[in-house]
């Protein structure tokens, strides 16, 4: 027999329930679960492979295809007055939840994922807008945890398709790429309905397309050099333009960041009468231990003290990633004093439930295979840090396809001391940088011997995979496959993942 609804009085006697913690809390969980027990469990957090159904796939394909006759996500023109537009016709859907922003260069996506995992582990349904995909367009919408299906995802597409036509009249550009597929995000959290809206910027802040929400809780990731045509050239100047989220009154949670980058962004939360929470000072990680699959935290959150929390992804980079997270959450639900903390129970839980495909993500044993998305300098040398501290392996060979705008040698130089051969390639991407050229920066880091070129992925993997299997099957090599979201998805598909 399937399970009833809660009636009013279980709602009342959910409250009840909770009178031990905070009675503002204890309402918005009993609302939730009225509401998820109609929708289900969250799915596993998966990413989802081509559909299986042929209509199915052929309509999702004249979607994509759609969508890429737009401005690409590299082309831009700054602005949201588009966005503003669609949002204005389609009836202003982001106005009908409340929205935490995350922006920040290195660890958005994560950071995305645990907070997620954190507010539905209260009960509350999820939406989360992420960018770029690692293998499938329809990961950048998730509900209640999942990807939308595809099913969702081009039926939402034809929803607004109409009212983005009329928008693309009205203005001097037609609607880019991203700026749709944020449009058809906000719409399906309206339609879902959704509790809370964990959103991503997809560049800075400032004018990126999802800043028509009011994120009541801003949080920014550590910033670095990334993208530096456009944001600026400095940490100070790229944090101008990422302040842009930060609305009045709002919470800002800031994770460390450079000396230059934190005053701006506490001059920006001051002019917004925000309030702000600084790892390092108002919450941050105790202490950290690697464990088997993952690693052991102690955290600090805005009301106290959370401990053994098992984190099933690598790296201190995540360890930081998820103190950010929890105290977002926190700040959410208005835990601001010492003392009050949330369930300790349902954040473990929680935590242990968190995935981030293409993010020191294990794929293959025999030798290890890793992915990772490292597409800049100081992303590279997080991941450095973080596959150095979690599998010691004897011999590490990379393959590294990058993008032809970012800072390649800097990456390069960043993973220079743990590879001991790196293989050189590109993905399919236009954006892409040839390999021969890849090649060349290569050899003036690593030297001429330790550099090959396999201009297919594909073989790049296999000559890998052969290199580390050349010191026996028991000689602890692996291989690390990094550079470029799209290298790492394209390798997941190759290595028999999604």
């Amino acid at each position: 027999m399937s399970e009833q609804p809660p009636s009013s009085d279980d709602f009342d006697e959910i409250v009840e329930a909770e009178t031990d913690r905070d009675p503002d809390l204890a309402v918005i969980e009993a609302g939730s679960r009225t509401l998820r027990a109609q929708a289900g469990p969250p799915q596993a957090d998966t990413v989802p492979a081509r559909p299986a159904d042929p209509e199915v796939d052929q309509a999702l394909r004249e979607v994509e295809q759609e969508l890429a006759t737009r401005w690409g996500e590299t082309k831009l023109e700054p602005s949201v007055a588009r966005i503003a537009a669609l949002m204005d016709v389609l009836g202003e859907p982001q106005r009908s939840y409340p929205s935490i922003h995350i922006t920040g260069t290195n660890g958005k996506t994560s950071t995305a994922r645990m907070i997620e995992a954190l507010l539905a582990a209260f009960d509350l349904r999820t939406g989360r807008y992420t960018s770029p995909h690692v293998q499938s367009i329809t990961e950048r919408i998730s509900l209640d945890g999942a990807p939308i299906s595809h099913e969702r995802f081009v039926e939402t597409y034809r929803d607004i398709k109409p009212y983005v036509e009329m928008v693309d009249a009205q203005q001097d550009y037609r609607l880019s790429f991203f700026e749709v597929l944020t449009g058809m995000a906000y719409a399906a959290f309206a339609d879902a309905p959704v509790d809370v809206a964990v959103v991503e910027v997809g560049m800075g802040g400032s004018w990126d397309a999802t800043n028509v929400i009011d994120g009541s809780v801003a949080v920014v990731t550590p910033i670095s050099l990334d993208h530096t045509d456009r944001l600026g050239s400095t940490p100070a100047e790229i944090a101008g333009e990422k302040a842009g989220i930060i609305k009045e009154g709002a919470t800002v949670v800031l994770a460390q960041q450079p000396v230059d980058a934190a005053q701006v962004m506490l001059k920006k939360a001051v002019e917004a009468d925000a309030t702000v929470a600084r790892e390092g000072l108002e919450f941050g990680v105790v202490s950290r231990e690697v464990a088997v699959g993952g690693q052991l935290l102690t955290l600090r959150g805005l009301g106290g003290e959370y401990e053994e929390i098992f984190l099933p992804l690598y790296g201190a980079h995540q360890a930081h990633n998820a103190a950010v997270a929890l105290a977002a959450v926190e700040a959410f639900f208005g835990v601001s004093a010492q003392g009050r903390t949330l369930d300790m129970e349902t954040i473990r839980r929680a935590f242990a439930s968190v995935a981030s495909p293409g993010r020191l993500e294990v794929v293959r044993r025999s030798p290890t295979v890793v992915l990772d998305a490292a597409h800049n300098p100081a992303g590279a040398q997080a991941t450095a840090e973080g596959i150095s501290e979690a599998f010691g392996f004897s011999r590490l060979i990379g393959v590294v396809g990058t993008s032809g705008d970012k800072d390649v040698r800097g990456l390069l130089e960043a993973f220079e001391p743990i590879f001991a051969e790196v293989v050189v390639t590109q993905n399919s991407s236009h954006r892409a940088m040839d390999a021969d050229e890849l090649a060349a920066i290569a050899v003036e880091v690593f030297g001429d011997e330790r550099v090959v070129v396999e201009p297919r992925l594909d073989d790049a993997l296999e000559e890998a995979i052969t290199l580390a299997e050349e010191e026996s099957e028991f000689s602890g090599a692996g291989v690390l496959v990094t550079g470029s979201v799209i290298t790492v998805g394209e390798a997941r598909l190759l290595l028999g993942k999604g």
